[in-house]
C-alpha cells in the first residue's frame, strides 16, 4: 500500500520508466499504395453491386409472380454468393495480402464477359456493360501494376532472390 500511484506499470514497459523515456518503436510497414487501394474500392464497389442486384432480384422473386419465384430465388441467392468473392479480395487488398490478388483478378475477367454480354443487348443494360468493362479492365490494370505486386509482396517470374 505504501507504493501509491508511482507504482503504477504502463503496458508494455518495465516499472518506473515512462513512455518518453523509452518509446515504442514504429512497424516499418510501407503505405499502401493508391493504385492498390484504388483496385481494393473496385472490387468491393462491384462485391457490393452483386449483393444489391441479389436482393434487388431475390426480393422481386418473393413479392412477384409464382411461376418465376423458384428462379428468381435462386439467381438472387447466387448473386449474393457470388459477391462473397470480390468483397474478400477487396478486404485482403486493403490489408496488403498476397492472396487477395488471385480472387481479385479472376473477378475482374470474370466480369468481362458479363460486360459483353451486356453490352449485345439492345436496351438499357448497355451502359451497364460500359460501366462493368471500364472498370474490370481498369482494376486489372491496377492489379497487375508493378507497384501493386510489389505492395502484396508478389513477386514475377525469375525474381525468386531479389
Amino acid at each position: 500500500m505504501g507504493r501509491g500511484l508511482s507504482a503504477v506499470v504502463v503496458q508494455g514497459y518495465p516499472s518506473g520508466v515512462s513512455a518518453e523515456q523509452t518509446p515504442i518503436p514504429e512497424t516499418a510497414e510501407e503505405p499502401r499504395p493508391l493504385r492498390l487501394t484504388a483496385a481494393a474500392v473496385l472490387a468491393g464497389l462491384e462485391g457490393l453491386a452483386l449483393v444489391v442486384g441479389g436482393a434487388f432480384i431475390l426480393v422481386l422473386g418473393i413479392t412477384g409472380d409464382a411461376d418465376d419465384r423458384q428462379q428468381a430465388v435462386t439467381g438472387g441467392v447466387t448473386l449474393i454468393v457470388l459477391a462473397l468473392l470480390p468483397l474478400l479480395a477487396a478486404r485482403g487488398l486493403l490489408g496488403q495480402r498476397s492472396w487477395s490478388r488471385g480472387p481479385a483478378v479472376i473477378t475482374q475477367i470474370m466480369a468481362l464477359p458479363v460486360a459483353y454480354n451486356l453490352l449485345q443487348a439492345d436496351s438499357a443494360a448497355i451502359p451497364g456493360g460500359i460501366v462493368l468493362g471500364v472498370v474490370a479492365v481498369a482494376a486489372l490494370v491496377l492489379l497487375v501494376n508493378q507497384e501493386t505486386t510489389r505492395a502484396l509482396g508478389i513477386r514475377g517470374p525469375g525474381r525468386a532472390s531479389e
